[in-house]
């Protein structure tokens, strides 16, 4: 149940707005496992995902930057998205939502497209929740704001111990001198939700200069999914019922994907168990989540160590992710899983076997995937 209205305080700004970190991390590995699971990393779908998932790190470091001009510490080590999800994003965002890790296909893009939708289109079921989409979260964020400018203004005047981060990176810093830090904040908001869901009612364009007329994170992945580059259509709004027709540009070539097991509730362990090759597969799932926890060490560091450490824990968490990367495209999903443990599935995960063969083709060679495990938690 969200909190009233009238009840929403600096203080329930501040929980907002590390919800609002969570909510940004939640995207990222659903993202890069798929982007992971391209076999060639120059494709046209490979950079997409990589230039959404550029933008949500952005997104993140917005809100931990607020976060910290509010007074408070980013609390950044100690998140561990849920996948599957069973009720949508961290916050209750989108909660008809079941987020899953996966690789890239066209349930997966269904699924980044209702993560990034704008409200108007949405079903009316949808759009009956108290937070349908991540614009209507930070809505809610910004008329908090707004209700309470006085607060907000002092708190930023006071500071606090966390660092603001990346400012000569481009990111939106927030800096106690300010002439106009509730005018600031705002703006930053405009900045997460327009990249995310477009500009406004009856469009996915972005309007910002800075945003150089890219699409929006949902038009892009809208993109991918239909197989073609946007095209706007003079005098016609995009809805519902005319989203096809916006995509007819030029036509996207699917790419090659590795086929990997969408990753179960218990992270394969039932299959890790049974396979001959669990120990060294264990090894190598292990050191991807020992990269991905020393990445989300770093970045909280970066935010709440010393000031003067800031940069080379940014650059830590950087060399993090490539290893990543490294990892898992070129040892975890190189493992296959034994087709008789495939074929096993159905009686290993009952209650997910429809799921993962929708993100799964089981007549194919399947092989495995990274769980994102935050091991600092």
């Amino acid at each position: 149940m969200p909190t009233p209205v009238e009840l929403r305080d600096l203080s329930w700004i501040r929980g907002a707005l590390q919800t609002a970190i969570a909510l940004e991390h939640a995207t990222m590995p659903l993202y890069c496992a798929a982007m992971y699971s391209l076999e060639v990393q120059n494709y046209p779908s490979y950079n997409t995902i990589r230039s959404v998932l550029m933008e949500e790190m952005v997104h993140m470091a917005i809100a931990a930057n607020m976060v910290a001009a509010l007074g408070a510490s980013p609390a950044i080590k100690g998140l561990r998205p849920s996948y599957p999800g069973r009720g949508g994003l961290p916050g209750g965002v989108a909660p008809d939502l079941r987020p899953r890790l996966a690789k890239l296909s066209g349930p997966a893009l269904e699924g980044f497209m209702r993560l990034e939708a704008p409200g108007f289109l949405l079903n009316a079921r949808q759009r009956g929740a108290a937070y349908p989409t991540i614009g209507a979260f930070y809505a809610a964020i910004r008329d908090a704001i707004v209700r309470n400018a006085g607060a907000v203004e002092r708190a930023v005047r006071r500071g606090g111990p966390s660092n603001q981060v990346g400012g000569n990176l481009g990111y939106v810093t927030f800096d106690r001198d300010d002439t106009d830090p509730v005018g600031t904040f705002l703006r930053a908001l405009d900045v997460i939700t327009e990249q995310g869901e477009g500009r406004g009612e009856g469009t996915v364009e972005t309007a910002a200069v800075a945003f150089q007329k890219e699409g929006s994170h949902y038009a892009r992945f809208a993109e991918l999914r239909y197989g073609r580059r946007y095209l706007p259509r003079d005098g016609v709004l995009i809805s519902r019922e005319t989203e096809r027709d916006f995509f007819t540009g030029e036509e996207i070539a699917w790419p090659v994907v590795v086929n990997t097991l969408a990753v179960p509730a218990d992270g394969y362990e039932a299959v890790l168990a049974l396979d001959p090759r669990g120990p060294d597969v264990r090894k190598e799932l292990d050191a991807f989540d020992d990269a991905y926890t020393q990445m989300m060490l770093a970045l909280d560091t970066t935010w709440n160590g010393p000031v003067e450490t800031w940069w080379p824990s940014l650059g830590a968490a950087v060399t993090q992710m490539d290893q990543m990367r490294v990892r898992s495209c070129f040892t975890i999903m190189r493992n296959e899983i034994p087709p008789a443990l495939v074929g096993r599935l159905p009686e290993l995960y009952p209650t997910e076997i429809r799921a993962l063969e929708r993100h799964t083709d089981l007549d194919r060679p399947v092989f495995y995937g990274p769980r994102f495990l935050n091991n600092a938690v």
